[in-house]
C-alpha cells in the first residue's frame, strides 16, 4: 500500500459508491413498479385462482421466462437503442438504470408470484365467501399476508442488482464496477481491486441486514397483533 493508491481510492470511490447506490436503488424501485403488478397478474390468473386465465398466464409467464433467461451483458447491448431513446444516451450511470430495471423486473415478478401463492387458500376462500371483489382480495389479503416474503423478494433482487451494476461498468456505466475494471484489473492495481470488492461485499451485507430487519419487524408486529 502506498500514498498514491490511497489518494486514488479517496478520489474515486466516494463518487463511484454513490453512483452504484444510485443505480441499484433506482433500478430496484422501477423494477418493483414493473415486477409487482406482473407478479400479481401471474398469481391471480394462474390455475384455480381468483381470476383464472390460462391464456393470460401463459403469455406473461413466457415473457417472464424469456426475460430471466437473458444474460445481463447481452441484455445491456441489445437494449442500447431503447436506452438511448429513453434517456438520450446509452452511456453513463443513468443510462445503466434502463437495462438494470428490465433485467430485474422479470426476476422480481417471479419471486412475488411465489410469495403471493404462499398465502393460505383458506383465507382466500373466506374472503371470497364474504363477497370481496378481486381488488379487495389483492390489496387487503394477498399483499398484506405476503408482505414479509415480498420484502425478502425485493431484498434479494436489490442484492442481485449490486452484482449487475458491476457489469454495467463494462459499458461505461460508472459505479464501483467501473473502478474495479478500469483501475483495478486493467492497471493491475491490487489495492484498488481489494478496496472495491470489500465495499461491494459490505454493501451486500448491509442490504441483507436492512431487508432482514424490515421483514422481522413486520413478523413481530403481526405476532403482537395476533397475540392481542
Amino acid at each position: 500500500m502506498n500514498t498514491a493508491n490511497i489518494e486514488l481510492a479517496l478520489n474515486l470511490l466516494p463518487l463511484q459508491l454513490w453512483n452504484t447506490l444510485y443505480m441499484v436503488f433506482a433500478s430496484a424501485f422501477f423494477a418493483t413498479l414493473i415486477g409487482l403488478p406482473m407478479g400479481i397478474i401471474l398469481t391471480i390468473t394462474s390455475k384455480g385462482h381468483i381470476k383464472e386465465s390460462p391464456k393470460t398466464y401463459k403469455i406473461l409467464e413466457t415473457l417472464v421466462n424469456i426475460g430471466r433467461s437473458f444474460p445481463f451483458a447481452i441484455l445491456m447491448v441489445a437494449l442500447i437503442p431503447f436506452t438511448r431513446w429513453i434517456v438520450g444516451t446509452s452511456l453513463g450511470t443513468t443510462a445503466s438504470i434502463v437495462p438494470l430495471t428490465i433485467g430485474a423486473a422479470p426476476f422480481i415478478a417471479r419471486l412475488i408470484e411465489t410469495s403471493l401463492k404462499e398465502v393460505d387458500k383458506h383465507i382466500l376462500e373466506a374472503v371470497i365467501v364474504m363477497g370481496s371483489n378481486p381488488f379487495q382480495i389483492i390489496t387487503k389479503v394477498l399483499l398484506p399476508e405476503a408482505l414479509p416474503s415480498i420484502v425478502s423478494a425485493i431484498t434479494m433482487t436489490t442484492i442481485n442488482l449490486v452484482g449487475y451494476s458491476t457489469m454495467a461498468g463494462l459499458v461505461g456505466g460508472g459505479g464501483l464496477g467501473q473502478v474495479a475494471i478500469q483501475y483495478g484489473y486493467n492497471r493491475f492495481n491490487t489495492f484498488i481491486m481489494i478496496v472495491t470488492v470489500t465495499l461491494l461485499i459490505l454493501l451486500v451485507q448491509i442490504l441483507q441486514w436492512i431487508g432482514g430487519y424490515i421483514r422481522e419487524s413486520i413478523l413481530r408486529k403481526r405476532g403482537k397483533l395476533s397475540h392481542d
